[in-house]
Protein backbone atom coordinates (compact mmCIF):
# COMPACT_ATOMS: atom_id res chain seq x y z
CA UNK A 1 0.00 0.00 0.00
CA UNK A 2 1.40 3.46 -0.81
CA UNK A 3 -0.47 6.59 0.85
CA UNK A 4 -0.69 9.63 -0.93
CA UNK A 5 -0.54 12.64 2.02
CA UNK A 6 -2.76 15.98 1.26
CA UNK A 7 -1.56 18.82 2.21
CA UNK A 8 -2.53 19.61 5.59
CA UNK A 9 -1.64 15.89 6.64
CA UNK A 10 1.85 16.50 5.67
CA UNK A 11 1.98 19.89 7.43
CA UNK A 12 0.80 18.38 10.46
CA UNK A 13 3.30 15.37 10.23
CA UNK A 14 6.45 17.83 9.56
CA UNK A 15 4.87 19.74 12.80
CA UNK A 16 3.99 16.87 14.67
CA UNK A 17 0.47 18.14 15.15
CA UNK A 18 -2.46 16.97 17.69
CA UNK A 19 -4.92 16.98 14.25
CA UNK A 20 -3.20 13.94 13.03
CA UNK A 21 -4.98 11.50 13.99
CA UNK A 22 -4.25 8.09 15.57
CA UNK A 23 -4.67 6.00 12.27
CA UNK A 24 -3.04 8.77 10.48
CA UNK A 25 -0.23 8.48 12.27
CA UNK A 26 0.22 4.56 12.85
CA UNK A 27 0.38 4.44 8.91
CA UNK A 28 2.61 7.46 8.15
CA UNK A 29 4.87 5.78 10.35
CA UNK A 30 4.51 2.18 9.58
CA UNK A 31 7.74 1.16 7.53
CA UNK A 32 5.97 -1.19 5.37
CA UNK A 33 3.95 1.43 3.72
CA UNK A 34 5.03 3.79 1.30
CA UNK A 35 4.29 7.67 2.09
CA UNK A 36 4.30 10.10 -0.92
CA UNK A 37 3.57 13.49 -1.63
CA UNK A 38 2.49 15.20 -4.84
CA UNK A 39 4.45 18.08 -6.12
CA UNK A 40 1.11 19.57 -6.59
CA UNK A 41 1.14 20.16 -2.58
CA UNK A 42 4.84 21.56 -2.84
CA UNK A 43 3.19 24.05 -5.03
CA UNK A 44 0.28 24.82 -3.01
CA UNK A 45 2.02 25.54 0.06
CA UNK A 46 4.69 27.70 -2.15
CA UNK A 47 1.52 30.00 -3.15
CA UNK A 48 0.58 29.96 0.40
CA UNK A 49 3.42 31.03 1.88
CA UNK A 50 4.21 33.39 -0.73
CA UNK A 51 0.52 35.40 0.23
CA UNK A 52 1.87 34.72 4.55
CA UNK A 53 -0.94 32.30 4.92
CA UNK A 54 1.70 29.49 6.53
CA UNK A 55 5.61 28.84 6.31
CA UNK A 56 7.15 26.29 4.10
CA UNK A 57 10.20 24.50 5.61
CA UNK A 58 13.38 26.19 4.10
CA UNK A 59 14.35 22.53 2.27
CA UNK A 60 11.04 20.67 1.79
CA UNK A 61 12.74 18.32 -0.41
CA UNK A 62 15.36 17.55 2.53
CA UNK A 63 12.56 17.52 4.92
CA UNK A 64 10.88 14.50 3.20
CA UNK A 65 13.83 12.78 2.25
CA UNK A 66 14.43 12.82 5.98
CA UNK A 67 11.12 11.25 6.81
CA UNK A 68 11.21 8.66 3.92
CA UNK A 69 8.59 10.50 1.64
CA UNK A 70 8.39 10.13 -1.73
CA UNK A 71 7.68 13.12 -3.97
CA UNK A 72 5.34 12.43 -6.83
CA UNK A 73 5.35 14.20 -9.89
CA UNK A 74 2.63 15.56 -11.70
CA UNK A 75 1.74 14.14 -15.35
CA UNK A 76 -0.03 15.32 -18.27
CA UNK A 77 -2.39 12.20 -17.65
CA UNK A 78 -2.59 13.81 -13.64
CA UNK A 79 -3.77 17.06 -15.88
CA UNK A 80 -6.20 15.85 -17.82
CA UNK A 81 -7.71 13.33 -15.34
CA UNK A 82 -8.04 16.09 -12.48
CA UNK A 83 -9.80 18.38 -15.19
CA UNK A 84 -12.63 15.58 -16.18
CA UNK A 85 -13.66 14.56 -12.67
CA UNK A 86 -16.96 15.33 -11.61
CA UNK A 87 -16.92 18.97 -9.73
CA UNK A 88 -18.18 17.90 -5.96
CA UNK A 89 -14.47 19.55 -4.97
CA UNK A 90 -13.59 22.57 -6.60
CA UNK A 91 -10.02 23.32 -5.03
CA UNK A 92 -7.75 22.41 -7.96
CA UNK A 93 -4.78 21.07 -5.82
CA UNK A 94 -7.61 18.47 -4.05
CA UNK A 95 -8.91 17.70 -7.29
CA UNK A 96 -4.86 16.74 -8.61
CA UNK A 97 -4.34 14.37 -5.74
CA UNK A 98 -7.54 12.61 -5.92
CA UNK A 99 -6.94 12.51 -9.78
CA UNK A 100 -3.25 10.75 -9.01
CA UNK A 101 -4.67 8.64 -6.27
CA UNK A 102 -7.29 6.92 -8.51
CA UNK A 103 -4.88 6.48 -11.65
CA UNK A 104 -2.08 5.00 -9.46
CA UNK A 105 -4.57 3.04 -7.04
CA UNK A 106 -2.74 5.26 -3.91
CA UNK A 107 -4.22 5.79 -0.65
CA UNK A 108 -5.58 9.33 0.47
CA UNK A 109 -4.61 10.36 3.70
CA UNK A 110 -6.95 13.05 3.80
CA UNK A 111 -9.25 15.18 6.76
CA UNK A 112 -11.20 16.50 3.77
CA UNK A 113 -14.97 15.18 3.81
CA UNK A 114 -15.09 16.14 0.38
CA UNK A 115 -12.83 13.80 -0.57
CA UNK A 116 -15.31 10.70 0.19
CA UNK A 117 -17.52 12.08 -2.81
CA UNK A 118 -14.47 10.42 -5.12
CA UNK A 119 -14.28 6.57 -6.01
CA UNK A 120 -10.69 6.73 -4.20
CA UNK A 121 -9.69 5.39 -0.62
CA UNK A 122 -9.28 7.69 2.09
CA UNK A 123 -7.86 7.14 4.91
CA UNK A 124 -8.94 9.92 8.02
Amino acid sequence: MTLLLDTHVLLWWLGDDDRLTSTMRAAIADPGTAVAVSAASAWEMAIKAALGKLSVPDDLATELVHHGIDALPVTVEDGLTAGALPRHHDDPFDRMLIAQAMSRRLVLVTADRRFADYDVPTLT
